[in-house]
């Protein structure tokens, strides 16, 4: 059987926000956008925000991390997905959880005390790091890029 028809998974720390969320929607032809995230899947008011910003045609879940393992398998195949995290460890966990991600768009990763800028959007710290290698080494495809059109980067290179 073939698994769920998970177009790409992108890492922003805001998640679905303004006219970056609906770029790459629009850009991968997207139905679903499957946001998962343990504190958003519980607050109605974040996730109501989100759903503004999208185009109504599209649907939206917010998933645990854990419900997100659990059941992504049970997609159907006109599901078109696109898969949002907060970070990379969450990313990394849904990997490990059998969720079948081969590309992840590496997009916002805020400064914060103690990581270092690697891009206009993307700062990271060791345990990012060592996150990202662990994708890298179970073959996962990472796409450093704020919006479709721009030229990707393989952000290991430039760890």
């Amino acid at each position: 059987m073939a698994g769920p028809n998970l177009l790409l998974t992108r890492i922003d720390n805001r998640l679905i926000h303004g006219q970056v969320g609906v770029t790459w929607v629009n850009h991968l032809g997207a139905n679903l956008v499957l946001v998962a995230n343990d504190e958003v899947a519980g607050d109605e008011v974040q996730q109501n925000l989100m759903d503004m910003v999208l185009p109504d045609v599209i649907q939206t879940r917010f998933f645990t991390i854990q419900k997100t393992i659990d059941i992504i398998h049970k997609a159907a195949p006109r599901q078109k997905i696109f898969l949002v995290v907060r970070d990379v460890h969450d990313a990394l966990k849904l990997k490990k959880g059998g969720v079948p991600i081969e590309h992840i768009n590496v997009g916002n990763m805020h400064y914060e005390e103690g990581k270092k800028q690697i891009s206009s959007t993307v700062s990271v710290n060791e345990s990012d790091i060592e996150a990202f290698k662990q994708l890298g080494q179970l073959g996962v495809e990472l796409d450093l890029r704020r919006v479709p059109d721009e030229r990707g980067q393989n952000i290991l290179d430039l760890l």
